[in-house]
């Protein structure tokens, strides 16, 4: 397995569309840019969605023009899309990735897109041929891939087959979503060591919210598996409006530090990824920070 580890800054995005405080479209670049310059590979930096129902992620056209001038930006610029809509406006606007969410329950499927899961499924493959001849990426995130809050438990041979049928589809990556925080480790552990067995780990990636305290040992135990792509969020923001119980996405403060500790590589400048994570706070009011933050910036003030 490579020592190589890509993360995948959601804070723009998932951190943001369920804040209190709605962003000025140069806040929202500004914050963009300081994740961008502390080397995190790609970045989730907002979402083509209704802005009656994410008022948040209105504007995030503008939030794309605003990245224009810097083309190290905008090529690791990623876009959410719900529809064929979406992804018209995503790639009017110059996304080179976008990502599609698929459901391992009906019950999400129907109260976050108003889908049956065939439904976003058979969505997801007609954005997947239109992406190829446009040249863009699509990342198929599968949502509730350990527990629906509608739902209950999701079977893992659910999320087995939606995985299979996007990976033989042709997804540049497939992402496993643990929407609403409930994974523990053995689950992340025995379901991903079995996705990568089946299909290897270059596609294959993991989304882990915090809600329990278990996001940092379930990026750990994907780890172990052989998982090399994570998503994360600056500063601990997150949760889903539509996802009772969804709190914050494990912070990309402490993912970045644990992999450094770990030997593995991500390309991230902690002392500028804390830089990120200060913006975030200000500029939201209420970005918990990793809770790792405290010791990593008396760390690097010793080491400086």
């Amino acid at each position: 397995m490579t020592d190589r580890i890509i993360i995948t800054d959601v804070g723009p995005r998932d951190g943001l569309q369920n804040q209190l405080k709605i962003l000025a479209t140069d806040e929202r670049v500004a914050l963009v840019r300081a994740i961008a310059d502390a080397g995190v590979s790609q970045i989730e930096v907002g979402s083509f969605v209704s802005p009656k129902a994410v008022p948040a992620m209105a504007g995030t056209d503008q939030v794309f023009a605003g990245l224009r001038d810097q083309p190290e930006y905008s090529a690791t610029s990623l876009a959410l899309i719900p529809n064929m809509k979406g992804y018209q406006l995503a790639r009017d606007a110059g996304a080179k990735m976008v990502t599609m969410v698929l459901y391992a329950s009906d019950g999400m499927a129907q109260k976050n897109a108003a889908m049956s899961m065939a439904e976003a499924e058979a969505v997801t493959v007609d954005i997947l041929n239109c992406a190829r001849e446009d040249g863009i990426e699509v990342v198929a995130t599968v949502a509730v891939a350990f527990e629906c809050p509608f739902d209950g438990p999701t079977d893992p041979a659910v999320v087995e087959n939606v995985v299979a049928r996007f990976m033989a589809y042709g997804a540049d990556q497939v992402v496993l979503a643990d929407t609403i925080g409930a994974a523990h480790p053995q689950q992340v552990r025995d379901l991903t060591a079995a996705l990568v067995a089946e299909h290897g780990a270059e596609r294959l990636g993991c989304h882990f919210h915090d809600t329990r305290a278990m996001g940092l040992a379930n990026v750990f135990a994907a780890v172990e598996s052989g998982v090399r792509r994570f998503d994360s969020s600056i500063a601990g923001l997150g949760g889903c409006p539509f996802a009772p119980g969804a709190s914050g996405n494990v912070s990309t403060d402490d993912v970045a530090m644990m992999l450094a500790q770990m030997g593995f590589e991500t390309g991230i400048d902690l002392g500028k990824l804390m830089l990120a994570s200060d913006l975030a706070a200000r500029l939201t009011g209420t970005a918990p920070g990793g809770r790792a933050k405290p010791w990593l910036q008396n760390y690097l003030l010793k080491t400086a």
